[in-house]
């Protein structure tokens, strides 16, 4: 079988591929810096380890999405195998949560290590971040691994239906029943989760930047650690209005996959492919040591591609 590929279905390959072969190579960028800054130091610090395990998730989470997309669109029919369906889906659900968990334990690293509090706990934070870190991937890897092995499981127990709808616009559906709202239930939790601990870490850091400015203005005195506040601050509010959009386009698909309105899931696939190239090109633009080195390789990329 083939299905009849209309201007519209084009139109959404071809903003799909450009999203995620752009992602794909300002991540595998943030990927090789950090891979060679690890060569010359032989170790990594906290920060770039998130950075390093953040730009792989959003690599391979672009490559998958894409290969679901078109698949979906132009190739349907691969979808009847139950097995290439269920295998897809829990990849990019694995992918899908690693990548938000991991940016939501970027944001707490940023918090904990530049916000001032003098409560005790905080401050046992601050001294053991470095051990924390390690924790909080290891368990943004094993959440991401319960949520791929529930979609694996619930979806193989499933009848997967391809439709047509109109303009021979081709996706794949699940039937929807009372067995799929314990993966629902999951993704839904790690999506709330995820965006609960970027908007806490926002509203502690910008307490913190408060009261320390304020400090400084009664003793009239000037702190370097007020320019890493404000520096941090500007950070983390730009993730925290991506992180809102993107909460609701997340929360949008769940409610259009389960009315199967095919037409606005794409769009809204178009929508979430471009969260992780924004956001990444805020990571780089945050880092003096990536952005040095991104824009001395920018127009020789630029360059080349228009020699092309």
């Amino acid at each position: 079988d083939q299905s009849n590929v209309t201007s519209y279905d084009a139109t959404l390959v071809a903003i799909m591929t450009l999203q995620a072969f752009a992602g794909m190579w300002i991540n595998s960028f943030i990927v090789s810096v950090i891979c060679l800054a690890w060569v010359q130091k032989k170790t990594l610090n906290s920060n770039e380890k998130i950075l390093y395990l953040l730009g792989c998730s959003r690599f391979w989470y672009l490559c998958v999405s894409w290969l679901y997309s078109f698949l979906s669109i132009i190739y349907p029919h691969f979808f009847y195998v139950q097995s290439t369906y269920t295998l897809i889906a829990s990849i990019q659900s694995f992918f899908e949560c690693f990548n938000l968990w991991v940016s939501a334990s970027l944001c707490v690293f940023y918090c904990i290590k530049i916000a001032n509090f003098r409560n005790s706990f905080f401050m046992s934070l601050k001294v053991k971040i470095d051990r924390i870190v390690p924790c909080l991937l290891l368990g943004s890897v094993l959440l991401a691994l319960a949520i791929g092995i529930l979609v694996y499981n619930m979806a193989g127990k499933e009848h997967c239906n391809i439709f047509t709808g109109q303009g021979n616009f081709s996706k794949v559906s699940m039937k929807m029943d009372d067995g799929f709202s314990p993966i629902y239930f999951m993704i839904g939790f790690g999506f709330v989760s995820s965006f609960t601990a970027v908007a806490l870490s926002a509203l502690l850091l910008l307490f913190s930047l408060w009261r320390h400015k304020r400090n400084m203005q009664r003793n009239s005195m000037k702190d370097l650690s007020m320019d890493a506040h404000i520096k941090a601050m500007k950070s983390i509010l730009s993730f925290l209005v991506m992180y809102s959009i993107n909460f609701v386009f997340l929360i949008l698909t769940l409610t259009f996959s389960m009315r199967k309105q095919k037409y606005m899931m794409y769009l809204i696939y178009v929508f979430l492919h471009a969260f992780p190239i924004v956001h990444s090109l805020l990571l780089i633009f945050s880092n003096p040591k990536l952005e040095k080195t991104f824009l001395s390789i920018l127009p020789c990329v630029m360059g080349k591609v228009c020699l092309r």
